[in-house]
């Protein structure tokens, strides 16, 4: 069974830091892209980040370009994304999600068909 479970979230104040990680098993790891994705507060799921198995690309929603960075430990099974520069509309419930291969599917696929959300990681930025 695939579970995925976020950590690394809190409260912290306009231009801080933190980094999300998520613990991944169930199944293999190192075989599939992941994602990153958002829920703000009465607002619709918003796609972050990707990365493919390999670590090789990453891909950023304009929002968070050059702010964020995504990676993986694949010997590990985790994923992490570091957020700097944190603004208050960062503030969201943070996700991380399983691509069905190697590549990342485009931002489609987790905002209209994925649906095995785990319990997620709150990031409030707030002065």
């Amino acid at each position: 069974k695939v579970q995925l479970v976020e950590s690394g979230g809190g409260l912290v104040q306009p231009g801080g830091s933190l980094r999300l990680s998520c613990a991944a098993s169930g199944f293999t790891f190192s075989s599939y892209a992941m994602s990153w994705v958002r829920q703000a507060p009465g607002k619709g799921l918003e796609w972050v980040s990707a990365i493919n198995s390999d670590g090789e690309a990453t891909y950023y929603a304009d929002s968070v370009k050059g702010r964020f960075t995504i990676s993986r430990d694949n010997a590990k099974n985790t994923l992490y994304l570091q957020l700097n520069s944190l603004k208050t509309e960062d503030t969201a419930m943070y996700y991380c999600a399983k691509d069905p291969g190697p590549d990342y599917s485009g931002e489609y696929y987790f905002l209209h068909v994925y649906n095995y959300w785990g319990q997620g990681t709150q990031v409030t930025v707030s002065s």
